[in-house]
């Protein structure tokens, strides 16, 4: 008999399943990890100091969602829920790292299309912006998910910066193109902007932080590692995509220059319709100057 050879997918399910039987993870611990926990939404919140941010832009409030995966056990009913959740934190700005769709290829237009008036809906007065994650460009999707952020109100930083002002003062916000799938220029992104001003830069993947930590950025923000879906007690997390094996959730301070690091774990799941102990979240960022003594 010859051997079969089986998906990526189908190895990732029948290893989770056989861990968590051997763990003894079974019964009620599955429903709750297929249908509960997905659900239970937790908003993380943090304050990103540093020398560098304006006084006027103390307290100011930076909200990021991430990997919503709509299509895999992600539906608009849950995107219209999630709106409401980040409206309800009034956030100054909103930003989003990437992952829209689960296979753009298989969502339909119409199915895309129903995404834009929900994403139109989000409220942040000093802008929406966006970058692509490596599962927007995958599936012929680069295209159809620009069409649906830009719709949405959402500006893509595609190796781009942009200003946010505010009174006579701003920052710099920088987004980078997927790192797995498209084409990062780290260079071009931060081209033109000035390197004595606080910049914070959008990048999808975590593990690219150890070659932004050379540039004049003071904080990174990403997901893509959904915080390894599974975690284990004592063991940690099971799996997480590549670029994101080094820095998988929270926040890291990184080199002689003290870059900020903020992984989120994101919203949906891929791969595999399981959180355990890993519970999805939105990001609240809060902007603090800190003094020098």
């Amino acid at each position: 008999m010859r051997n079969q050879k089986i998906s990526r997918r189908s190895f990732l399910k029948r290893f989770t399943y056989g861990l968590l039987g051997t763990l003894g993870l079974s019964g009620g611990t599955y429903y709750y990890s297929k249908y509960i926990e997905p659900s239970m939404l937790t908003i993380k919140e943090e304050t990103i100091q540093s020398p560098r941010v304006p006084s006027s832009f103390n307290q100011f409030k930076i909200l990021q969602f991430s990997d919503t995966h709509l299509g895999f056990h992600y539906d608009l009913t849950k995107l219209r829920d999630l709106v409401k959740k980040i409206n309800d934190q009034t956030p100054d700005l909103v930003l989003f790292t990437g992952d829209l769709a689960d296979d753009p290829n298989s969502y339909s237009s119409a199915q895309l299309e129903a995404c834009i008036p929900i994403l139109k809906d989000i409220k942040a007065p000093y802008g929406k912006y966006w970058v692509y994650g490596n599962h927007d460009h995958g599936g012929y999707g680069t295209e159809k998910i620009q069409m649906v952020m830009d719709s949405g109100g959402f500006q893509l930083l595609q190796n781009q910066s942009a200003d946010i002002p505010l009174k006579d003062a701003r920052i710099q916000l920088a987004g980078l193109d997927d790192v797995m799938l498209g084409q990062p220029d780290l260079h071009q992104t931060l081209e033109g902007t000035d390197p004595d001003k606080f910049t914070l830069l959008m990048c999808h993947e975590p593990d690219f932080a150890d070659q932004t930590l050379r540039y004049p950025v003071d904080v990174q923000l990403s997901a893509h590692s959904h915080g390894g879906q599974i975690q284990i007690p004592f063991f940690g997390h099971l799996i997480t995509p590549p670029y994101a094996n080094k820095y998988v959730e929270g926040k890291f301070t990184l080199g002689d220059q003290q870059l900020q690091l903020f992984v989120s774990r994101g919203i949906g799941t891929t791969r595999l319709p399981f959180r355990f102990l890993c519970r999805p979240e939105i990001n609240i960022y809060y902007l603090e100057k800190l003094e020098n003594v």
